[in-house]
């Protein structure tokens, strides 16, 4: 769900405003959210669960920016690998603080997720560095805190907290816009496409927190950070996107490293 959001998400980055974009996006899966909540019966959350789901969509919001910018001005197939590695970060360190230090199968995913990032970032001749991978790396950081601070928020609903988060979301993007000049709703061709990656976006958060819920939260952090696999599934079938052999092995060495870093 994560993966494929992502990839529409940055299709329409590359041909509206971003924040316009997100903004769409998030109201979509503010009422999808919402609606789903209110169908299922879903408990309402206490004030404690309130703000931290809050606090979550704040470094959410900064991260899918940050997030959907690196795929709309660099290549899909780098930018993804790059930001899933970093959001399991926070989760697992929590983890290792309240369970005690990772395994050897961890210790060695931890090594080469830093080998892959290294491969993917690597100078591509007197280019430089691929565009959009700072950027990556920032939304890899809000996306950790956002993974760890909905866990945080201990609640047994499903729906409202993603709900909450969208609507937080929503709020910080609609700030920015405001003072924001220039067009920013996108276009025709766009709006529906960015539409339906908040979907997807909020579906994926919400299987992250059932998984969150019934296991240990490095765990399901890290498998699900698994998702840039079909955002570049997506890019290379439809985008044809080509990628030199070193990157290759960098993006094949980030997704071999998240599950190493689950292992027990």
């Amino acid at each position: 769900m994560w993966g494929a959001g992502d990839f529409g998400g940055g299709i329409a980055a590359k041909r509206s405003n971003v924040f316009g974009v997100v903004l769409v996006a998030h109201l979509a899966g503010a009422a999808l959210m919402s609606a789903l909540a209110w169908l299922a019966h879903d408990p309402t959350l206490t004030w404690k669960a309130f703000w931290w789901c809050i606090a979550a969509g704040i470094s959410n919001a900064i991260a899918i920016v940050c997030l959907y910018r690196a795929l709309a001005v660099g290549k899909m197939g780098l930018t993804a690998p790059v930001a899933a590695v970093l959001t399991a970060v926070l989760p697992v360190v929590a983890e290792i603080r309240s369970q005690g230090l990772p395994s050897v199968f961890q210790m060695a995913g931890f090594a080469l997720a830093f080998v892959a990032i290294w491969l993917i970032a690597k100078p591509e001749g007197a280019a430089g560095r691929p565009q959009g991978i700072g950027l990556a790396i920032l939304a890899g950081i809000g996306f950790s805190g956002f993974l760890l601070m909905i866990r945080l928020a201990n609640t047994p609903a499903i729906f409202w907290p993603v709900a909450a988060v969208r609507i937080s979301s929503l709020a910080l993007v609609s700030a920015v816009i405001i003072f924001q000049r220039g067009p920013w709703l996108p276009r025709q061709n766009s709006f529906w496409i960015a539409a339906l990656a908040g979907c997807f976006d909020a579906l994926g958060s919400t299987f992250f927190l059932l998984g969150a819920q019934r296991g240990r939260l490095d765990v399901a952090a890290v498998l699900a950070s698994l998702y840039p696999a079909s955002t570049v599934l997506l890019a290379r079938i439809l985008l044809r996107e080509h990628l030199t052999r070193l990157q290759q092995a960098g993006m094949l060495a980030a997704l071999i490293a998240v599950p190493l870093i689950a292992a027990r």
